[in-house]
């Protein structure tokens, strides 16, 4: 009896990888082992980066929470330490937005706090 390949589900299962590195330069594109590796590789990446993305823009919150402090005459550290002995409880994401897009409230905040 010959030997039986299932050509029909390797190839698509191929296909499939190769479709999802399109776009990838050179033999990532189009050699399956060279290009199956460049996508599992770029799984890890993703998952890391998902956890990298939350550390990176509470960096960027910091910055410009002390930008804007800063400009009332205060520390980054000195206003949220203000803020928790007045029990004003407002996350770094939504005062970065203030010192950005609301001045005159972030100044509110800041004088409350003084």
């Amino acid at each position: 009896m010959p030997r039986s390949v299932n050509h029909v589900a390797s190839r698509n299962r191929r296909k499939k990888i190769l479709k999802l590195t399109k776009g990838y330069i050179g033999a990532r594109k189009n050699v399956w082992t060279v290009a199956k590796n460049t996508w599992e590789k770029g799984l890890t990446y993703a998952y890391r980066d998902r956890k990298n993305k939350k550390r990176t823009f509470r960096a960027l919150w910091i910055q410009r929470i002390n930008a804007g402090a800063r400009e009332h005459g205060m520390s980054y550290s000195r206003l949220m330490g203000a803020l928790h002995k007045a029990e004003i409880n407002i996350n770094r994401k939504v005062l970065a937005d203030l010192a950005m897009n609301h001045p005159e409230a972030f100044k509110a905040i800041v004088d409350k706090v003084k």
